[in-house]
């Protein structure tokens, strides 16, 4: 069974921005040694986005997709300090504390696929995936998905859940079909949707589900919160998640039907 835990990592340099990403992460190299893809606890979508990176990223993982490892990374305020760029400066400052990085995997090129071709279950465990997570943002302009070492993985996770930025009717968000699925880029080679439904509901069972959300810290949760405690803000996540994939069937459909 999928447990997961998270390490925390001290970013200890800057290298450079990604600037093709709206909210501006970027490469920077951490106490472990490792290079990693910081994600900003200051850009645009604040918080939100690294939640939702976060969630959609491990419960990928659970179902057993290709994942960057995602780590905590500790931003220290002497950074926005030494930065001559004044945006990417500004940018460093509003970020000190507790920020997001996946693993910078070195060498990878984007997915492209009129150039690689995938499998239909693995087309299909993606866009259940994204139907799950709400994911406005794997379309044939911005696959969100890479190639390392000849195998897929998947990336930037941050504008799934997109309900949450204002939660309002966020109980009857739970049950609705995702209709912008008709956008994945993957929708066409999606034929074995069933199956992998059947599967993917095994997988993610109430602990499972319970384990990914606990991940998130307190303090991502008492931020522009509706919630009157960062534990009952974590539950509705939960909530929100289970009641999904208990009704996945409507979700399904919306895909299935998308695809003729």
């Amino acid at each position: 069974m999928h447990h997961p835990e998270i390490r925390t990592v001290n970013v200890t340099r800057y290298l450079s921005p990604l600037r093709e990403g709206g909210s501006m992460p970027a490469i920077a190299e951490a106490d472990d040694g490792f290079l990693y893809v910081l994600k900003f606890r200051g850009a645009g979508q604040g918080i939100k986005a690294l939640i939702a990176e976060l969630i959609g990223g491990e419960i990928a993982r659970a179902v057993g997709l290709r994942m960057p490892e995602i780590v905590f990374a500790q931003l220290n305020e002497t950074f926005g300090r030494t930065e001559a760029d004044e945006e990417i400066q500004d940018l460093l400052k509003a970020s000190t504390g507790l920020n997001l990085a996946l693993h910078y995997l070195s060498g990878s090129v984007t997915f492209d696929p009129v150039v690689t071709t995938i499998d239909a279950t693995l087309a299909s465990q993606i866009v259940w995936l994204d139907c799950l997570l709400m994911n406005v943002d794997r379309t044939p302009r911005n696959t969100n998905m890479l190639l390392w070492h000849k195998e897929l993985w998947l990336i930037d996770h941050g504008a799934c859940l997109y309900f949450h930025h204002s939660w309002d009717n966020w109980q009857q968000q739970a049950l609705r079909p995702f209709t912008l699925i008709k956008d994945q880029v993957l929708l066409p080679l999606a034929t074995e949707l069933n199956a992998v439904d059947a599967g993917f509901r095994l997988v993610l069972t109430n602990d499972i589900i319970h384990s990914i959300v606990s991940l998130i810290p307190d303090e991502w949760l008492v931020l522009d919160s509706p919630f009157t405690t960062a534990e009952e803000h974590r539950r509705a996540y939960e909530y929100f998640l289970i009641n999904r994939i208990a009704q996945s069937a409507i979700f399904l459909k919306e895909a299935q039907d998308a695809r003729k």
